[in-house]
């Protein structure tokens, strides 16, 4: 795994605004993980974000890049707060969302659904 600390590739900051989020996302300069729980993300989600419920990452760690930023969100914070805290102390390059996907549609970034329709957050 990469030690993000000794990187100056990655963020020094662990956590980081919706807007500063969408910026990096969509200059490809962060890999978007969505950890809520599938109803959540069926609801809607970021484009291009990726989704592996919080409760399923143990089983699913081979998933992530161990050589991108990684951006952690969930709906209001809490829960990729403890996502991101766990990455970090298994020196992945992970910084949190701040309000989560709430903040995200407040920033006026899209939600989608699979399909590509409008979403919501739920």
């Amino acid at each position: 795994m990469t030690d993000a600390a000794a990187n100056p590739g990655f963020l020094a900051e662990d956590e980081v605004s919706a807007s500063r989020a969408r910026d990096l996302t969509d200059a490809g300069e962060a890999w978007l993980l969505d950890v809520r729980e599938d109803y959540e993300w069926e609801a809607g989600h970021a484009p291009g974000a990726h989704h592996i419920p919080m409760g399923e990452l143990g089983a699913r760690q081979h998933e992530l890049p161990e050589d991108r930023q990684l951006l952690v969100i969930c709906r209001s914070g809490a829960r990729s707060r403890m996502v991101t805290d766990a990455l970090n102390e298994a020196n992945y390059p992970a910084a949190n969302v701040e309000g989560g996907m709430g903040a995200w549609q407040a920033a006026g970034a899209p939600v989608l659904r699979d399909d590509g329709t409008p979403g919501a957050i739920a």
